[in-house]
């Protein structure tokens, strides 16, 4: 059995698409969970209509930021997007299976998956993670071992990182006593270095030994601390270095996420004069009404010009364009296929 464990937030479209591909592509024993922290509740009361074996379970703040939702419609009075549900997250991990799957709602699966055959080779070759995604970026792989382990996974153990114990990961990944910066300067690191240790992770795409996941998540408190993190995940991998199969790759990638929407607009701040908030209740209301496809393009992501059937006099369709192009353009030059 593997818990299938869904973050969400306003965004039932992409989480109606997400669980329709987990129906078409995903085989064993699994069940599922969605994580939600504010889609009204008439939304999620169709997607539990639509899928009524899927255990919904809402954070704390669930009705504040519902409330928030509505002031934002409005009045325009924005929603707080880095208030994160993490005890929530943790709590779920915690109570699931040995094995757990944790991704988006804007996350989907493009191709078959057999979850009861990657936990059974996470038990044999003793794996602790098994991504399944990397937005298409293979640059990182020739620093990666990539030594097949089945016929189904290769390994992906990072040829050449540095790793040592808690505190020295601290002092590395938050540059405290300036110690990043005097690496910097002898020219032992630079700006790339700790994107290396990406390799460790996995936010959206990977099943998980759950322990590792709940130690890569330690010391989060209602915040997504990418250093803390990457620290976290250094200094499990530094205990476990000589596991050659600590982390694995699929062999084919098999989820995709979405690089032309956002939950909030307290991400990916723009000059445009573009609404993520309002995109959203535009599409919401079109998915609710049942004139949406959330299958549309599939498996890419939504032609822009599908979305744009949805927009308003309110929404301008080149801010609209120029606002998705540059949210493209970030993950572009980290090495992400966007197309």
């Amino acid at each position: 059995m593997v818990t299938i464990l869904i973050k969400s937030f306003n965004r039932p479209f992409y989480l109606d698409r997400c669980l329709a591909s987990i129906y078409r592509f995903v085989k064993g024993n699994y069940a599922i969970k969605i994580l939600d922290d504010g889609t009204p509740e008439k939304y999620l009361n169709k997607i539990k209509s639509k899928y009524p074996e899927v255990d919904i379970q809402r954070s704390p703040q669930y009705g504040q930021k519902v409330k928030k939702i509505q002031e934002n419609l409005q009045s325009g009075k924005e929603i707080d997007g880095f208030q994160i549900p993490t005890q929530l997250w943790i709590d779920a991990v915690k109570s699931s299976t040995d094995f757990v799957l944790v991704t988006e709602d804007d996350v989907w699966f493009t191709k078959p998956v057999e979850l009861e055959d990657i936990t059974m080779q996470m038990k044999t070759h003793d794996i602790d993670l098994v991504k399944l995604g990397w937005h298409g970026n293979t640059d990182s792989f020739t620093e990666l071992d990539t030594t097949m382990i089945s016929g189904d996974l290769n390994r992906s153990y990072p040829k050449k990182i540095f790793t040592s114990n808690r505190w020295m990961m601290h002092i590395f990944m938050h540059n405290k006593f300036k110690f990043f910066s005097l690496l910097y300067r002898l020219g032992l690191v630079d700006h790339g270095t700790q994107l290396k240790y990406w390799q460790l992770n996995s936010i959206l795409m990977g099943v998980w030994q759950k322990d590792y996941w709940l130690y890569v998540w330690k010391d989060m408190d209602g915040r997504v601390d990418e250093k803390t993190q990457l620290r976290n995940a250094a200094v499990w991998f530094h205990k476990h270095k000589k596991n050659l199969n600590i982390i694995a790759m699929s062999r084919e990638e098999s989820m995709k996420t979405t690089f032309q929407s956002s939950a909030t607009n307290s991400y990916h701040q723009s000059d445009f004069d573009f609404d993520v908030n309002y995109f959203n209740h535009l599409i919401n209301e079109a998915w609710f009404n049942e004139s949406f496809d959330v299958m549309q393009n599939f498996p890419n992501d939504f032609s822009l010009s599908y979305f744009q059937q949805f927009l308003d006099e309110k929404v301008k369709v080149e801010e609209f364009q120029k606002w998705v192009a540059q949210f493209k353009d970030l993950y572009r030059n980290l090495g992400a296929i966007v197309d």
